[in-house]
């Protein structure tokens, strides 16, 4: 339930006894069991009232239903805008990018480059170091 195991709980119980006595702990026990009664039905009364004021403003379950799939079908469609051209870009950065790295491994290991570098793909670097050719 809480992620507490078997000898956990013995060892909590065992505390619990030390701690206040066997007389004590039916009377904690039923306490702890009327508070959480209690506690249980005030969230029940808290749900029903919530869905009382909704229905008698107009909002019923499938009006709710059918405006929060209105909200995440526009949500998707945004995302979709957003991320629709940058999703090639992305790929197109990730292959530069493992390819470099492969450049790199094979510089470090002694292998000759496999790739050439053309005077377009320097242009095009941009930020505080530029080659200048």
């Amino acid at each position: 339930m809480f992620g507490i195991g078997g000898g956990e709980l013995i060892f909590i119980m065992f505390i619990v006894l030390m701690l206040f006595g066997s007389d004590k702990v039916p009377e904690i026990a039923r306490t702890m069991g009327k508070a959480m009664a209690q506690l249980k039905h005030a969230t029940n009364d808290i749900k029903n009232e919530i869905q009382k004021g909704a229905e008698a403003n107009g909002l019923d379950q499938k009006t709710l239903t059918d405006l929060t799939g209105g909200i995440n079908s526009e949500i998707d469609k945004a995302k979709q805008n957003l991320l629709g051209d940058s999703a090639n870009s992305i790929t197109g950065f990730a292959t530069n990018f493992t390819s470099e790295i492969t450049n790199a491994s094979n510089a470090v290991e002694g292998k000759p480059s496999v790739t050439a570098v053309s005077t377009e793909d320097i242009n095009e670097i941009e930020g505080p170091i530029k080659r200048q050719m």
